[in-house]
């Protein structure tokens, strides 16, 4: 399957979007750390606790990266969220093109209701930003396109990050 905006991509960009579409799942390697890393990211939510927000996060973003062996990012987490025209801007991925690490910004509140975002949801949105570095550096791509198989991906990360978490 192919989004609207396909058609409208260079012949390469296809090429590269079939390509992100093809791959479905992201395999992490065991690690119990991810379990105590998402409790405490729940419970930093549940507490309403940016910094440790922003320290479970920055963690967890650096066990994927080390076990994808691929270059880390780094994780921001800023209290309200802005609105813009389009609606709320879950998170952001900035590549940060230079010798700057690629920097992840996420918020813990919502822009209109400032309320602290759901832990799913917050999950899913640290989950959706890594998996555009994960992209650039472990798929080589050369765009991160929001194909069928980029959600996915997503979704494979959070079911064995929620599965490690229940066991």
């Amino acid at each position: 399957m192919v989004f609207a905006y396909y058609n409208s991509l260079s012949k390469g960009d296809q090429a590269t979007y079939r390509k992100s579409d093809r791959v479905t799942t992201l395999a992490l390697p065991n690690n119990r750390q991810h379990s105590a890393l998402v409790s405490s990211l729940r419970a930093a939510l549940h507490d309403e606790d940016c910094k440790a927000a922003a320290d479970a996060c920055q963690q967890l973003a650096r066990s994927i990266t080390r076990g994808l062996s691929i270059p880390p990012v780094v994780v921001r987490v800023l209290a309200r969220r802005p609105s813009d025209d389009y609606g709320e801007l879950h998170g952001l991925y900035d590549p940060r093109e230079g010798k700057a690490p690629p920097l992840i910004t996420l918020w813990m509140r919502t822009a209109k209701r400032e309320q602290v975002v759901a832990f799913r949801s917050f999950l899913r949105t640290l989950l959706h930003e890594l998996c555009h570095h994960i992209d650039y550096e472990y798929l080589q791509l050369a765009e991160s396109y929001h194909t069928e198989g980029f959600y996915k991906r997503e979704s494979s990360l959070f079911r064995q990050l929620v599965d490690v978490e229940m066991a």
